[in-house]
């Protein structure tokens, strides 16, 4: 399990990434909410871990990560009010934990909240092989036409899962954002945009011709296989 554990004081951060580790997690690091949300496309995770920093920075920048991704989000942070609880609620945080926290009580919030969030484990989805193409759900990896194994992110699989299982239909964006990321807004179609981009450049023999991930203008995108 990745999990992205944002927080500005350097000691903080060393003693948060330990506790996490030892309870079995994989933990990348940063100073700022705002900059994971700006490179969540590119660097996705399970579970993001805040410390340390104020109520009213956090209720900008967790709006900002809401608008790219649901996935849980843990907040540490100095006892808030009770109506800073309920903003901070509203704005997108899932738990919020009073510093200091309990190394084994912040251990057990996220493995629950990890396991929670998997509501439909990748082990439960059947493998799709479709004609040469070879979609594995165990091991997030895709097959190309006798190729090597490439291994998918999360939000790649469950792109390209969704294309697959709905070859030849045409899929809204909408469709795509609710069920890739799990919320509907603005920004959208620059987010599905960058997905495809990323995923063809995994799948695609030629991306500049995309022979498997069909745009269709103004509606969505297909999956393909009539160039087979």
């Amino acid at each position: 399990m990745q999990v992205i554990l944002v927080a500005s004081n350097l000691e903080e951060r060393d003693m948060l990434t330990y506790i996490l580790k030892y309870a079995g997690m994989a933990v990348a690091s940063s100073s700022s909410l705002q900059r994971v949300a700006a490179k969540w496309l590119e660097r996705p995770a399970d579970l993001v871990v805040v410390a340390g920093a104020t109520v009213n920075e956090l209720l900008a920048e967790l709006v900002q990560l809401r608008q790219i991704t649901q996935v849980p989000c843990l907040l540490i942070i100095e006892s808030p009010s009770e109506e800073e609880l309920c903003q901070l609620l509203r704005n997108g945080a899932d738990l919020v934990l009073p510093r200091p926290v309990s190394p084994r009580i912040l251990a057990e919030y996220t493995k629950t909240m990890l396991r929670r969030n998997r509501t439909v484990p990748t082990s439960v989805l059947p493998r799709l092989n479709v004609t040469e193409i070879k979609l594995d759900p165990d091991t997030r990896t895709i097959r190309v036409l006798d190729g090597d194994e490439r291994r998918l992110t999360q939000l790649e699989f469950r792109l390209l899962y969704i294309l697959m299982v709905n070859r030849g239909q045409v899929v809204p964006v909408d469709t795509i954002v609710e069920r890739v990321w799990g919320y509907t807004g603005q920004g959208s179609r620059e987010l599905v945009r960058g997905l495809i981009s990323r995923l063809r450049r995994k799948i695609e023999p030629d991306i500049s011709a995309p022979q498997f991930i069909q745009n269709v203008p103004g509606v969505g995108y297909r999956f393909s296989l009539e160039n087979l």
